[in-house]
């Protein structure tokens, strides 16, 4: 095999770790949506590999999680079956956080046996690795706050997990695109894309912020909270933003100031994507970045769309987990064109 081939080989083992984090995000959040992510109330990572196996393995757990918050004041009136409804959801969540683990380690391990990886590649893929148990580590922190008295979990670790889940998301496709286009630039040598690689890395940043927003839209529940828009309560700067002391906690803890935060951010990232996209064309970038750019705009329309949506019909679960999903691919979009141009 060429190095040129192995390259590629491992881009593409990269890419499908991708598609997995990516499938975990969209189930963390259907089981958050779901009201499912309580349900284990233990970690277990080697014992909780198996799901209850007989009638009095399921009884014995469900004992376990009505000695809970959730299950005291939310639902005590669930019987058992409503708890397996929630417990495969949250279980299946863990499951492939496991296996993203075993599909990430072992084809690392057999490349680095190959003496395929090279010398600066090394640290990369072994920060990959910590980054993920250090992510698991951090799922587990953020069950934890909602075990104790409030059976809620705290909008600052929910939105650290799904930010960490982001930075490694972006930080693997990034070095996936890096090999897959090792020896091709993707960009005309005509372009003069220099300028634009300040503006894609803040584009690059401003929708993980916006993304990140989001994550404390979904702690606090603010989403059904303004169920209107643009207006919120009749208004289009609410009453009620800084309501809390000190100011800045309205931010992280105030629904108006958060959901609000959110349609700004928003609203601004629209405009935003919308002036990069015509800044890129100008350039007469290549027919693969092209390609990005029609995407990534298409997905700013659709995500936009997702979101109102979800907002006015009070966040069904199919909308707003579509609304998380329209996230990550239009930030999948954004990481593409960027990554381009700064190969350009």
């Amino acid at each position: 095999m060429t190095s040129v081939r192995n390259q590629k080989i491992m881009a593409i083992w990269l890419f499908i770790c991708c598609a997995a984090i990516f499938s975990m995000v969209v189930l963390g959040g259907v089981t958050r949506l779901t009201g499912s992510g309580l349900s284990m109330v233990e970690w277990a990572p080697i014992m909780g590999m198996l799901p209850p196996l007989s009638q009095s393995e399921w009884l014995d757990i469900f004992q376990l999680y009505k000695q809970f918050p959730e299950y005291k004041i939310h639902n005590y009136a669930m019987d058992l079956e409503g708890f397996k409804s929630i417990y495969w959801f949250e279980y299946s969540h863990r499951i492939l956080g496991r296996l993203i683990g075993i599909i990430f380690f072992f084809p690392m391990l057999f490349f680095f046996l190959k003496g395929w990886v090279s010398a600066s590649l090394k640290p990369k893929l072994i920060a990959m690795f910590i980054l993920g148990g250090l992510q698991g580590l951090l799922g587990w922190y953020m069950v934890k706050s909602g075990l104790v008295n409030d059976p809620n979990v705290s909008q600052y670790r929910l939105t650290a997990h799904l930010g960490l889940a982001l930075f490694v998301y972006a930080y693997i496709l990034w070095i996936g695109l890096s090999l897959f286009f090792q020896n091709d630039d993707g960009l005309n040598k005509k372009s003069t894309m220099d300028t634009l690689k300040p503006f894609a890395l803040f584009l690059t940043i401003f929708v993980f912020v916006t993304a990140l927003s989001g994550g404390f839209v979904a702690g606090l529940k603010a989403g059904h909270a303004y169920n209107t828009f643009p207006l919120m309560n009749g208004q289009l700067i609410p009453d009620g933003l800084f309501t809390f002391q000190p100011a800045w906690l309205n931010f992280f803890e105030n629904v108006t100031t958060v959901q609000f935060d959110h349609r700004l951010l928003a609203t601004l990232l629209f405009i935003t994507v919308v002036v990069f996209y015509i800044a890129v064309i100008r350039k007469k970038p290549s027919t693969r970045v092209k390609l990005g750019l029609h995407l990534m705009l298409a997905m700013l329309f659709i995500q936009i769309s997702l979101g109102i949506s979800t907002l006015l019909l009070h966040v069904p679960v199919v909308l707003a987990a579509s609304h998380q999903t329209g996230a990550l691919l239009l930030f999948t979009m954004v990481l593409f064109v960027a990554h381009q141009i700064r190969r350009a």
